[in-house]
């Protein structure tokens, strides 16, 4: 079924109510998507509001749906977040877009002491811009109800500083993801995870040595290295797996 994004501040829809997708996202359901009268699809707010619509009009730039049933989706209480290393070509933006598609709550461009990519201030404008619109269109393709946010870029000493945070350090280093405590309760102190993937060039000596100083959890994934742009999706699904988070 394909899903559809609506103005994020519309906050309310009851069964019955007709809604018109116009502009950009209009177009695209009926010029590209050929969406025609009849049709079931999902359209979404992105924070948290999700409908199952039937196309009742169809014109060149818009599209009219009636309501048949309204969803409201809960934020997680507890987040897992993916602190994502500036990369080389584009392969810090394919992990945003697998770790999307797994379930991640948000995402935090990692700054790292031997990342290759470096932003200023005009790049973090336009590289937060452009993840946020990966992680747009992950959330479309996967008919997830929240859009992750991503964050402010940040460096090792922000990271640890993140108030009622796990930071989850992948590294060859770490023990086993089987021998860490993914449980987590509505009562747990710390309400995110930060898992920490570093760049092509891995973590500094100072990187390893604040993370340890900060009592983080070191977890490897498996006796192969990984890329960086493939580290995060997999400790998500692992831990998603071990957390219960897809029961």
């Amino acid at each position: 079924m394909a899903h559809f994004f609506i103005d994020e501040t519309l906050t309310a829809l009851s069964a019955g109510d007709l809604v018109t997708l116009a502009g950009a996202e209009g177009r695209h359901a009926a010029t590209v998507s050929r969406l025609r009268a009849g049709e079931r699809v999902t359209l979404g707010n992105g924070r948290g509001l999700t409908a199952s619509v039937v196309v009742s009009d169809v014109t060149k730039d818009s599209l009219v749906f009636a309501v048949a049933e309204v969803h409201e989706v809960s934020v997680p209480a507890h987040a897992f977040v993916l602190a994502q290393a500036l990369a080389k070509t584009d392969r810090d933006e394919r992990a945003v877009e697998a770790a999307v598609e797994l379930g991640v709550d948000a995402i935090i461009p990692f700054a790292a002491a031997r990342s290759v990519s470096r932003w200023d201030a005009a790049k973090e404008s336009k590289g937060r811009a452009r993840w946020q619109s990966i992680a747009r269109e992950a959330s479309k393709q996967s008919l997830r109800a929240w859009v992750p946010q991503v964050r402010d870029m940040a460096k090792s000493n922000d990271l640890i500083a993140l108030p009622a945070t796990r930071l989850v350090v992948l590294d060859a280093s770490g023990v086993s993801p089987h021998d860490v405590d993914w449980a987590v309760t509505p009562t747990d102190e710390k309400h995110q995870t930060v898992f920490v993937v570093g760049p092509e060039g891995g973590f500094s000596a100072e990187e390893r040595k604040a993370f340890v100083a900060a009592d983080a959890d070191f977890v490897r994934l498996g006796s192969n290295v990984l890329r960086t742009s493939t580290a995060g999706p997999v400790a998500l699904a692992i831990a998603s797996a071990l957390s219960g988070r897809w029961a």
